[in-house]
């Protein structure tokens, strides 16, 4: 879905969202001054529920973010992503209009909106194994309860998770024990 924006302020606007978790008026809300690239940090100000939080910046949305202000004129001075006028801030409409052409050029026909962008930030994150309480930290929720119906978990994921017994025996092999044909004990156990 990215590679079909070929707007650098469109594929900013997206990339600031996904990789900050960010909800669509957050990403449109923020300022120059809330990007710290010396901490590779973003700060997320007075967002849902008045709660001010910091998320990472990645160096991948640095470097879009870098492309993109090079090539405004005039240049973003207060908000970074400005309305047409220049000064205030784009609308979260519009950012949405870019989501669905973005989704339409891709040929996705899922029904998803700009949250999912945000969705999916916390999914893959679990993915990768980092714990929910980090991720609700991130997303900025009060209640864990909140996050944990972001994650929904993909069967496939988990049927490929080793058991910790696994890995002990893969690093301690002097059990005695020898493990025969475990492509097919896989394969079996994965067709359940």
């Amino acid at each position: 879905m990215f590679a079909a924006v070929p707007n650098i302020k469109h594929k900013a606007i997206l990339f600031t969202a996904y990789g900050a978790g960010l909800r669509v008026s957050e990403a449109v809300n923020l300022r120059i001054k809330d990007i710290d690239s010396k901490r590779m940090q973003i700060f997320v100000e007075k967002a849902k529920g008045k709660k001010d939080r910091v998320v990472p910046l990645s160096l991948l949305v640095l470097d879009v973010l870098r492309q993109y202000i090079r090539m405004q004129d005039p240049m973003p001075r207060h908000y970074l992503f400005t309305a047409p006028n220049g000064t205030d801030a784009y609308s979260e409409r519009s950012a949405q209009k870019i989501f669905q052409t973005a989704k339409q050029k891709a040929g996705i026909k899922k029904d998803i909106s700009f949250h999912s962008l945000r969705h999916s930030f916390a999914t893959h994150l679990l993915e990768k194994g980092i714990d929910v309480k980090y991720i609700k930290e991130l997303l900025g929720h009060f209640d864990i309860r909140t996050t944990e119906r972001y994650l929904h978990v993909s069967k496939e994921k988990l049927i490929n998770i080793i058991s910790p017994l696994d890995s002990l025996y893969n690093e301690d092999e002097e059990w005695g024990l020898r493990i025969t044909d475990t492509d097919n004990t896989k394969k079996r156990i994965q067709e359940r």
